[in-house]
């Protein structure tokens, strides 16, 4: 099992530093949860000894939209690394990524340890402040043909994330009513609300928390926690300027240059 995490690992880290997306890891390996996460895990260990930190996690596959799209039925989760972060309204290269979709939704910023067994009140109290977010996801697998493992090993397929500027405590704001559009270059493309995410943000939060708790990484103050997407996606290419906004949070955006 360590040989193929190994070997699987290499060839997404190789497909995304040749800019080459590769075939789907399921096609050649028989993949479970372990060796998926094995494979994220590996790459992620490499990124850091590289230089890079771990700013936060992401929750990922958590609406009915995404699931339908990508044919999986069961959420999944990533790591986020500090370059992965761009600035609210800043640019950014299309030759950073290879297969890029834009997705929007709540970015929770933890003020407390979050250890498991979690329960939505425990998000609530470790929460420092939300905020709308536009993930930027990505594939280094081909035409996005991928499974569960496949995007699993591919760190739930990330990419890169903008953060909107305007804090607001969860007292100020019910997630599962509140609404959001994405625009592209003028036109709504994408509209949902936060009941999208497995009812409620909060319960995509909490689940994370379980999750990493039995992997004994748990969530720590400071994280910057996806929630995961509020509605369907929409691809990018190289001149578009994406804009989104989630009643009471505000609004984010950036531009594919």
């Amino acid at each position: 099992m360590r040989e193929s995490i190994v070997e699987i690992a290499k060839t997404l880290r190789d497909a995304e530093i040749e800019s080459v997306p590769c075939a789907p890891p399921s096609e050649n390996y028989e993949l479970n949860d372990e060796i998926a996460y094995g494979v994220q895990k590996h790459n992620i260990d490499i990124k850091i000894k590289d230089g890079r930190r771990i700013i936060g996690r992401k929750v990922g596959l958590t609406s009915e939209a995404i699931q339908s799209w990508l044919g999986v039925d069961r959420p999944d989760f990533g790591t986020l690394m500090d370059d992965m972060l761009v600035d609210n309204g800043a640019s950014f290269s299309a030759t950073r990524l290879l297969q890029p979709r834009a997705e929007a939704e709540i970015a929770f910023v933890m003020g407390e340890d979050l250890k498991g067994p979690t329960v939505v009140n425990d998000v609530i109290r470790a929460t420092d402040y939300v905020l709308p977010a536009i993930e930027i996801i990505d594939s280094r697998i081909a035409d996005w043909k991928i499974t569960f493992f496949d995007t699993v090993a591919d760190n739930a397929s990330s990419g890169l994330f903008v953060l909107g500027d305007k804090p607001t405590r969860l007292i100020d704001i019910n997630l599962s009513l509140a609404g959001m559009w994405l625009k592209k270059n003028g036109k709504v493309v994408s509209t949902g609300a936060g009941a999208a995410c497995l009812g409620s943000p909060l319960k995509a939060i909490a689940w994370l928390a379980n999750t990493l708790n039995a992997l004994d990484t748990p969530i720590q103050k400071g994280d910057i926690i996806l929630s995961g997407a509020l509605g369907p996606v929409t691809p990018l290419v190289a001149g578009d300027y994406v804009q989104c906004s989630i009643s009471k949070l505000g609004d984010a955006s950036f531009r594919v240059v």
